[in-house]
């Protein structure tokens, strides 16, 4: 699916701060078929796109201190992003990286919520985020892995209007699909200690959609990447973790005929 913009409070865009930009080119390119346009503008810091059929899929960049993680990020789109940081920080979130103007294509923002999960905004000037989603190759979903579900269950909504629908899922667990506007946007699973040793922290996330999720799990592999959950059946397809070779975690997703049709993408 083609895009050109998108509803504030959609998740609109991910990227990868990586600490080696040439084997995550190789990686990725491997992996999904992604071409990567790094800019020359100092400005920019090296920030680059991975594009899928010159379409711009996601983003990489090198990171910007020692203590920073290797990791995929997820980006909500804003209409204002002081306004927005405002009700982050008087709804518990803190500001990790305050508003900022990248060139003239929009301004970023980065926070934690309240939870401990690190998160993006997203204003568009010139660029609205991913151009292509639901698509083999391309973002599909994003997800919180959180501590504390009630808490966050109270401070998405706050910031972004978002509602939550809640379901069992599984023995002793549950799922929560974000909504707005009545559509899915993304989703939210509590961490317990069966599922995520202590040491992983809450996070956001990244789902990338593909046709064969045994094959592509098998690729990741063969690229020097790791598979931490194989390909597991869900009720809306087949998914798999993975970690690339510098450590990032990302998921894999072949979605089931019904879900595809219905276009269920969190960018969509």
């Amino acid at each position: 699916m083609k895009m050109t913009d998108y509803a504030p409070g959609t998740p609109c865009w991910v990227d990868l701060g990586t600490s080696d930009m040439e084997g995550s080119k190789a990686f990725y390119g491997g992996l999904f078929g992604w071409n990567a346009e790094i800019s020359d503008d100092p400005a920019t810091g090296g920030y680059g796109m991975f594009l899928l059929d010159g379409v711009p899929a996601a983003g990489v960049m090198p990171l910007m201190s020692p203590e920073q993680p290797v990791a995929w990020s997820t980006y909500v789109s804003v209409t204002d992003s002081e306004a927005t940081a405002a009700k982050i920080e008087a709804s518990g979130g803190k500001v990790l990286v305050a508003p900022m103007d990248v060139t003239d294509v929009g301004r970023m923002a980065v926070f934690v919520d309240p939870g401990g999960a690190a998160f993006g905004t997203w204003q568009p000037g010139t660029f609205p985020g991913a151009g292509v989603v639901n698509e083999p190759g391309s973002l599909c979903w994003d997800e919180l892995a959180t501590r504390d579900a009630a808490t966050a269950k109270a401070f998405y909504p706050a910031v972004f209007g978002w509602g939550a629908e809640t379901n069992p899922m599984g023995e002793d667990m549950e799922y929560t699909e974000w909504k707005l506007g009545g559509r899915d946007v993304g989703g939210m699973m509590e961490m317990d200690d069966k599922n995520f040793p202590p040491e992983v922290p809450p996070h956001w996330a990244v789902y990338f959609a593909t046709a064969d999720c045994q094959a592509s799990a098998d690729k990741v592999a063969k690229l020097g990447g790791s598979v931490t959950v194989p390909p597991t059946e869900i009720p809306v397809g087949t998914f798999a973790v993975c970690q690339d070779p510098q450590g990032a975690f990302f998921s894999l997703i072949q979605l089931s005929e019904e879900r595809a049709a219905q276009s269920g993408g969190a960018a969509a």
